[in-house]
């Protein structure tokens, strides 16, 4: 893919609640300058907005760039620029004018979207054709997806499409969720979640998912009892929504897949249950791309979405 799509020089930054990557991207679409920096996400949403500016010229110094393109942790409305929701990761975020905020702050243009979409945008690209349809998840500390049908990546009301880790969950019933709900996929699914059940089944509680992992590798029946069932939740999920969706491609990325094949047999194996005659054959796949999705994806969002221009706040 292209980042660069509209063979102009772009910006692609990528924010979240840790961490902000900024990178310029030439006409062909080559990295021409990278940068990160820590996100002050305790500071505010004008610290973050100042960061991610910062974060812009310390790529650009020249001025090249004609356009900015943000991928943001949160529910991102494309079309407005407002962050719609968030978690409190970085406070106050939610109902930050993000697009037209950044714009007045860097004299450009920016397109924005939710991080997540953004990171699928070059899988969507990557699949043959232009009328692919692509099923995405992101399971790490949350549960975070895209859905593209037919070449196009769906946004729908407030930016909130893709939000898989609130569908309902048969594992997970009776379990509160961060968004306010019960019975969520998040909740037994995401890294806390797979680690918050092993401390149910237990009663002893762990620093984090690779000590679960680890003991589970060591045959601990628990833990990998908390693995498995976090894993053939998300399996059975996307493979439900495979159904509705026919995607051609099924990608599972994000950091809890990379604790090794338990994990990933036992999505593999609900999925697979779940599946319709059509669509059998059809598994989840990791990400084509490294740790450049992020911001390739957001410097491609310039030729793709609504641009926000500096003066709208004024």
């Amino acid at each position: 893919m292209n980042a660069a799509a509209n063979g102009a020089v772009v910006i692609g930054l990528d924010l979240g609640g840790t961490k902000i990557a900024a990178a310029l991207f030439a006409a062909d679409g080559t990295v021409r300058a990278r940068h990160s920096r820590p996100t002050p996400a305790r500071e505010g949403a004008a610290a973050v907005l100042d960061a991610l500016a910062e974060a812009a010229a310390e790529v650009d110094p020249d001025r090249l760039a004609t356009a900015v393109g943000v991928a943001a942790a949160g529910v991102v409305d494309p079309r407005t620029g407002v962050v719609t929701s968030a978690t409190e990761s970085i406070r106050d975020w939610a109902g930050t004018a993000l697009g037209a905020g950044l714009a007045e702050r860097t004299g450009l243009p920016v397109a924005c979207d939710n991080d997540v979409r953004a990171t699928a945008g070059p899988e969507l690209s990557a699949l043959p054709g232009c009328h692919g349809s692509l099923l995405f998840a992101a399971v790490g500390t949350g549960v975070g997806g895209a859905l593209a049908v037919d070449g196009r990546m769906l946004h729908g009301g407030s930016g909130i499409a893709g939000h898989l880790g609130h569908l309902p969950s048969p594992e997970a019933a009776g379990l509160a969720c961060t968004c306010g709900a019960t019975g969520h996929l998040e909740v037994i699914a995401s890294g806390p979640g797979i680690t918050a059940h092993y401390e149910r089944l237990t009663g002893t509680s762990v620093d984090r998912l690779e000590t679960v992992a680890t003991r589970a590798a060591r045959g601990d029946e628990a833990a990998v009892r908390a693995v498995t069932t976090g894993a053939a939740a998300a399996g059975r999920v996307l493979g439900g929504l495979a159904n509705a969706l026919g995607p051609d491609r099924v990608v599972v990325g994000g950091g809890v897949p990379r604790i090794g094949a338990l994990y990933g047999d036992a999505l593999a194996a609900a999925f697979a249950a779940e599946l319709m005659a059509p669509l059998r054959g059809l598994v989840p796949v990791p990400p084509l791309f490294g740790h450049d999705a992020a911001v390739m994806g957001a410097a491609a969002l310039t030729a793709t979405l609504p641009l926000h221009h500096p003066g709208a706040l004024r």
